[in-house]
């Protein structure tokens, strides 16, 4: 991506027919087009919205990132507002070559470390939380009660303890005992159960849920199972000798958590998780480049990060494709496109009917403009591999692709899952997302929206549209920021006390 700025405008490739309007833009106002040419605004443009930099004819591929984000659906003038009232999906054009920043190796020297709590299965934590896991959602107000009893000054006396934590869910039962839906659900929970976040995990199921928790248990690796307690309800003698049993349980196993220590460790034990919500019209100009910049570093550095939400890189696919490590990675990526096109269909829903109302209200037209920016996030580093949700990364280093729906939650359940010990999270419109036990970045894409929401906001991108930064330098910031936060430095989120209510675990199949 290549960017000419004026005062006004943003271009973001030579051959995009329309800007983005870097501050909102009056009706009749005169500003200067890249060039030197004057532009007369024919429309008041908000801020992060696009102006037609020339005539675009009825029918005609609108271009931005050098890439068609739509189709003029009536013709637009020069300096006139282009959004959804002008501008459809239409037919396709061709794709062109994404054009990425140089990846080469770095010395030895140079590599980056963080420190971490290294596990008995060599996996390396960010956090050391202690976790309460329903099976079922007829444990869930069992494992509220017993995290709770552990919340504020309860843990004073092991500080190096960040918390305990509840993870729950609506599901477990009511399903069918064979097929994805338990088989993805068991995933999940086994990912988490499994977490290095998490120094040891209790298990609480009813009793007669399809979800048991001995073949849960049993699908997870020996030096996992160590660092499992288990108990149901039914088996304790009611709601109330469970909490208790288990409130016994978390405080044996909260003693031996505060044992443990960080240990400096090679950043090719992170796993970031990439996400963004709430996107605007900055958000592939501004914080997904930055985050694909510093996601580029920790490729380099060995790391790994998982790029997801794929509903919302339809139509922009072929810029991950064309750097896919072999034909297999690619075909892989593709079917699973493939398949989210059956699975709308079956529903009486299409791909594009993204962005959501508020993507619209900060400047974004179509799923094609606003998956253009998300796959930013992936920087320009090869794609080495495609994942099922909540599947184990499996511990190569790189840019992989795990297939998630576009919600937030959702995804970000998945990447957790499947090992993110981090997640950096890219926001126009404004997030406050936790997610609990690994620790979130929230990544803002314009200044105002930071200052607006300070004590949310872990990260400003807003100096890139501002001018006032360039992307690999808000890149270079940032990874040093997730070093920091790899490391124990708490996120905003965590200061709040946010997260304990994002386990959304992705739902297939029949409710019986």
């Amino acid at each position: 991506m290549s960017t000419e700025a004026t005062p006004s405008l943003i271009v973001l490739h030579a051959s995009d027919n329309v800007a983005v309007a870097r501050v909102a833009l009056a009706q009749d106002a005169e500003i200067g087009r890249p060039g030197g040419a004057m532009l007369r605004v024919r429309d008041a443009i908000g801020a992060g919205h696009k102006i037609a930099l020339r005539e675009i004819a009825s029918g005609e591929v609108v271009l931005k990132y050098g890439q068609p984000i739509g189709v003029a659906t009536t013709a637009i003038a020069a300096g006139e507002h282009v959004h959804v009232h002008n501008v459809g999906m239409g037919g396709e054009a061709p794709p062109r070559a994404p054009h990425g920043r140089s990846t080469a190796p770095l010395v030895a020297c140079e590599a980056a470390s963080f420190q971490g709590y290294v596990r008995a299965d060599g996996r390396v934590g960010t956090r050391n939380y202690i976790g309460v896991l329903s099976t079922v959602n007829c444990s869930a107000t069992a494992c509220k009660a017993i995290a709770q009893a552990f919340s504020g000054e309860a843990l004073a006396a092991w500080p190096g303890v960040d918390g305990v934590v509840a993870i729950t869910h609506g599901s477990g039962c009511g399903m069918s005992a064979e097929g994805e839906g338990l088989e993805l659900l068991q995933r999940t929970l086994r990912g988490y159960a499994a977490h290095p976040n998490f120094a040891a995990v209790v298990l609480i199921g009813l009793g007669c849920e399809v979800n048991q928790i001995e073949p849960l248990v049993q699908g997870l690796a020996p030096e996992v199972r160590q660092r499992i307690r288990t108990l149901t309800i039914q088996d304790a003698g009611g709601t109330r000798e469970a909490i208790e049993r288990g409130r016994q349980l978390v405080g044996e196993l909260v003693a031996q958590a505060s044992q443990a220590c960080r240990s400096t460790v090679s950043v090719a034990r992170l796993v970031v998780g990439l996400q963004c919500g709430g996107s605007d019209g900055y958000s592939g100009i501004s914080a997904n480049p930055a985050l694909g910049a510093a996601v580029d570093l920790l490729v380099r550095h060995g790391g790994t990060a998982i790029l997801s939400e794929t509903p919302e890189i339809y139509g922009a696919e072929h810029l991950l494709t064309a750097r896919a490590a072999n034909p297999d990675v690619a075909a892989r990526l593709l079917a699973r496109l493939r398949w989210w096109e059956a699975y709308a269909a079956r529903n009486g829903a299409q791909l594009d009917n993204n962005p959501s109302p508020g993507n619209k209200a900060g400047g974004i037209t179509t799923i094609l403009e606003k998956s253009l920016g998300a796959v930013a996030k992936g920087g320009s580093s090869t794609l080495t591999d495609v994942l099922e949700y909540a599947q184990p990364v499996r511990g190569q280093g790189g840019l992989v692709f795990m297939d998630t729906p576009g919600y937030d939650p959702v995804s970000a359940t998945g990447q957790v899952a499947g090992g993110a010990n981090l997640i950096c999270f890219t926001t126009g419109r404004g997030s406050t997302y936790g997610c609990k036990p690994t620790p979130s970045l929230k990544l803002a894409t314009n200044t105002p929206m930071f200052e607006r929401l300070r004590l949310d906001m872990d990260f400003n991108a807003g100096g890139i549209v501002d001018g006032t930064q360039s992307v690999e330098d808000a890149g270079a910031a940032l990874f040093r920021l997730m070093l920091e936060t790899a490391s124990g430095r708490a996120t905003l989120s965590e200061q709040h006390g946010l997260g304990d209510n994002e386990f959304v675990p992705w739902q297939l199949g029949a409710v019986m």
